[in-house]
């Protein structure tokens, strides 16, 4: 199909049934079928040169009426490029005149605009002060309120406080609760209720201990006090009976005259001293019940309240009724025991009489019956063969047991500031009388060490003297309760050792193992501790000793309690060691972590792992300062050593099992050769390590053994030695002995599949290489031989297991 002009059709004498195809401007085409042109030509016999004339007739005609068309419109193009001409004059100067306009405008424009932005800014300014002044004059009375709450807990007016705080969140909170600082007043409000909670109690427990302390002096002001209100009735009674003429006779025979002269002067000198005598309210400010009892009433625990006080008010009864030791002696002690008594219940009486609730009449009686069983008891028990302490003294050892036990509190945070000042570095003696002083305060003594000359270093750290100083208060402190309890001094010699034990195994103990868990402590610091730990159990004797001396009691007495200090000191050891096993296989671990194998590599990088020389450096530094620790003694030296080789031993073996494991990670699919000698050139640099002896002291090559169960897995891959290791596997002396079925199998899976990869990416190239591709697949088969033979040994073992 071809596309023509219609009307060149129809000039060239071509009448065909035409279908329209496209429109161009003004010209329509027409889908021509080529069989009209095959018809053209076909027809006649000079049809194609006609055909061609026409069409050059048709295209002559054309070029004319283009031609008429130009020509007559030429004249005007020309006329309007004149125009233009002339315009392009005016339109610069009119563009002068409007850029010049233009700048006149900006330039008179730009104060206004500069007015304009600061009127904006102003407005914005004002709208913003005015929005601020608003939000204060709604966020100030909180303010305020909060303020004054601040004040009434700083002045110690917290029932006013608890009202404040109601007021806040009812009322003022709600207005402000959009604002941060509002919500930080809100989660601070339950705090300061919780503190003024321990406040008061704080307040309620010192009142307690105050009305214990002073309950005798209360007594026996209200023991006066009835004193005088009895001869006061007295007197009254007697002027009565005088005024009104009656005679009244006293013990059947004196007369009520006579003895009016002997009541009045007595009378009268009560009235002289009636300004010294103090009353209950005088004595006793009861302003801490009260308040306790509204601010737990106001924060609705006041059933809490209650309960505590009539527990601790029911203790101190007890307290109260047990008579003391020398109360037969004289008659003060008969007074000062009931005028204690006398004193409990008055309180608790001037309680149930302006309290509500808090003491009720059942409560009172109940303690006065328990008084009153007590004193009978008391009373009938002090016959004139004396008076039997023997409960009083099992009160007192629990007491003194109480009392210790807050000693070992009070000593346990003494010795964790001894531990938290402490430099855990030997003591570096200047001079002679730097070492006479520390001797002084602890019992060292090395003959070698004082043979050497200023300056030197004890072996122990500064915590050692201050523990053992502390130790020998303790037992002061000890002792200083124990005598007043009038025990034998081989009693009292049991007592201290005891406290003392408990001192150490259990306080001083805690506080060691508590030291060498934190995680500041690092390896040095760990084998300071050790040494320490040493020297205090080393003085655990002279600890001894000193209790002897106290005591006069002889440590070969046959029930002489011994110290524990063997036993404590041994474990804080044991633990120190184990802290320091463990933190250096962490820092093995971090190093391990660095590692970062390229399992695929062809060929291996010719020396070791950067990562692996860092580990070992790290190692040889740690040993290094491990075996350079002072040692001024075999002891010392032996047991550096010791750690020192335990330690050695056990980061060689968990370096060995961490490569180990990281050889067999189950994510790893597959391993190169390449890969596995660049692992057997770390495995060597770990094996010449141990063969430097890092550690001096290991018999033969104990310490290259850690490595030997790599060292044949990594031989057996090098060597390609399968044959050998599966003829010989079981048999003790194979070569392999040490080669796991399942491990060498889990590694040789990996390798497999590089393997295998390399057969097909060979496969694919040309036949060049046919004969390499030979040798792989006879080396696959022989792989596969091999892992079939391995999976029947683990096969074997697991049905055995």
């Amino acid at each position: 199909m071809e596309m023509i002009e219609k009307g060149l059709l129809e000039e060239m004498g071509l009448e065909l049934n035409l279908k329209p195809w496209a429109t161009d401007g003004g010209a329509h085409f027409w889908e021509v079928p080529k069989t009209a042109f095959r018809s053209v030509y076909d027809d006649q016999p000079n049809a194609h040169k006609k055909f061609m004339e026409k069409l050059d007739a048709c295209i002559r005609n054309h070029d004319k009426e283009i031609e008429k068309m130009c020509n007559f419109h030429h004249q005007g193009f020309v006329d309007a490029i004149t125009e233009l001409l002339k315009v392009r004059t005016d339109a610069e100067k009119l563009k002068v005149q409007v850029t010049d306009t233009n700048r006149r405008f900006q330039d008179a424009g730009k104060e206004v605009i500069v007015q304009t932005e600061d009127i904006i800014r102003c407005r914005i300014q004002q709208r913003n002060i005015t929005t601020v002044v608003e939000k204060l004059q709604l966020c100030l009375p909180v303010l305020e309120m909060y303020s004054k709450l601040k004040e009434q807990m700083s002045a110690k007016r917290y029932y006013s406080a608890l009202k404040t705080m109601e007021q806040l969140e009812n009322v003022y909170f709600p207005r402000v609760s959009q604002y941060r600082f509002c919500q930080l007043m809100i989660e601070n409000l339950p705090k300061l209720r919780e503190d003024i909670k321990e406040i008061s109690m704080s307040d309620l427990k010192d009142f307690l201990e105050s009305i214990r302390k002073h309950s005798d002096k209360i007594g026996e002001t209200a023991m006066k006090q009835a004193q005088q209100q009895k001869l006061f009735s007295v007197i009254l009674q007697k002027q009565n009976n005088v005024k009104f003429g009656k005679t009244v006779y006293i013990n059947d025979r004196i007369p009520e005259e006579r003895n009016e002269i002997v009541l009045k002067p007595v009378f009268e000198e009560e009235d002289e001293n009636e300004e010294e005598v103090l009353t209950v309210q005088d004595l006793v400010d009861f302003s801490p019940v009260y308040q306790c009892l509204h601010i737990y009433s106001v924060l609705g625990d006041e059933e809490t309240f209650e309960n505590y006080y009539r527990k601790q008010r029911k203790k101190q009864a007890r307290l109260v009724l047990q008579p003391q030791s020398n109360m037969h002696e004289t008659v003060d002690g008969y007074r000062r025991y009931f005028t204690q008594i006398v004193g409990f219940f008055v309180v608790e009486d001037h309680i149930l009489h302006v309290t509500q609730g808090l003491v009720t009449r059942a409560y009172t009686d109940e303690l006065w019956n328990m008084a009153l069983s007590k004193i009978i008891a008391v009373l009938r028990a002090h016959s004139g063969y004396g008076f039997p302490v023997n409960r009083l003294f099992d009160l007192l050892f629990e007491i003194r047991d109480q009392y210790n036990e807050t000693l070992l509190k009070k000593w346990a945070g003494v010795f964790r500031d001894i531990f938290e000042e402490d430099n855990y570095s030997p003591i570096p003696i200047v001079n002679e009388e730097e070492y006479k002083t520390v001797i002084s305060k602890f019992p060292f003594q090395d003959p070698d060490l004082e043979k050497q000359s200023f300056p030197k270093k004890l072996p122990m750290s500064q915590s050692v003297p201050h523990i053992y100083i502390q130790v020998k208060e303790f037992i002061y402190a000890s002792l200083k309760f124990s005598e007043s309890l009038h025990r034998s001094s081989t009693e009292i010699d049991d007592m201290l050792r005891k406290s003392t034990n408990l001192l150490l195994t259990r306080t001083l103990s805690s506080c060691l193992l508590n030291l060498i868990k934190k995680p500041h402590i690092g390896l040095t610091e760990l084998v300071q501790i050790i040494i320490n730990t040493t020297h205090l159990e080393q003085a655990c004797k002279y600890l001894e000793d000193f209790i002897t001396n106290i005591t006069n009691i002889s440590q070969e007495t046959v029930h002489t309690t011994r110290l524990y200090g063997l036993s404590t000191f041994k474990d804080a050891r044991h633990a120190a060691e184990g802290e320091i096993y463990t933190k250096l296989n962490q820092k093995i671990d971090e190093f391990v972590q660095l590692a970062d194998y390229d399992w695929t590599m062809s060929e291996p990088d010719g020396r070791a792992s950067g990562y692996l020389m860092d580990l070992i450096n790290f190692l040889r530094s740690i040993f290094q300062v491990f075996t350079h620790l002072p040692t001024n003694s075999n002891d010392h030296a032996a047991m550096s050593g010791k750690v020192a080789q335990t330690a050695c031993m056990s980061a060689c073996q968990h370096l060995s099992t961490s490569l180990m494991q990281m050889l067999l990670d189950s994510e790893l699919k597959q391993i190169s050769m390449g890969a596995v000698q660049q692992f057997n050139l770390d495995v060597i640099q770990c094996e010449l390590f141990a063969n430097s002896e890092p550690v001096p002291g290991f018999q033969g090559d104990t310490l290259q053994l850690a490595f030997i169960d790599l060292r044949q897995l990594l031989d057996l891959f090098m060597v390609w030695d399968w044959s050998t290791y599966l003829a010989d596997y079981g048999q003790p002396a194979s070569k392999y002995l040490r080669v796991n079925p399942n491990t060498a199998l889990t590694l040789l899976e990996n390798v497999t599949c590089r393997v295998h990869r390399g057969i097909k990416d060979t496969s694919k190239k040309n036949n060049i290489f046919a004969q390499f591709r030979k040798n792989d697949r006879d080396k696959q088969k022989l792989i596969e031989t091999v892992v079939k033979q391995l999976r029947s040994l683990v096969n074997g073992m697991s049905q055995h297991t």
